[in-house]
């Protein structure tokens, strides 16, 4: 069952199944944050590529108020064709290594 989708920044379909989002919740803070996570695949600071996997993207977004102080939530899409899926989200000190796709302009 589809949990989420969205149209990314970089026009990409985004879905989040319900198997996926378990996984998320097993980071205990990222409870009720789902409006987080479709707002930084919708308008995220930064979207690098994995310098693990080319097809996975990484979307960075920084939030003062989140459950666990000021961090960026990743949200990590396995890209295939014109579509995508969430494969992992979760807070973080600092955006992770990657080629940059996609800079917010200041």
């Amino acid at each position: 069952m589809v949990v989420l989708e969205v149209l990314s920044k970089l026009e990409k379909t985004v879905r989040l199944d319900e198997a996926r989002w378990k996984h998320i919740l097993e980071h205990p803070e990222m409870a009720n944050q789902r409006d987080k996570l479709k707002e930084t695949l919708i308008n995220p600071d930064e979207v690098r590529r994995s310098t693990y996997d080319a097809s996975v993207w990484l979307f960075h977004k920084l939030y003062t108020n989140t459950p666990v102080t000021t961090k960026y939530l990743l949200v990590a899409v396995k890209v295939l064709n014109k579509q995508g899926f969430i494969v992992t989200a979760f807070f973080t000190d600092q955006m992770k290594r990657g080629k940059a796709v996609w800079r917010r302009k200041l």
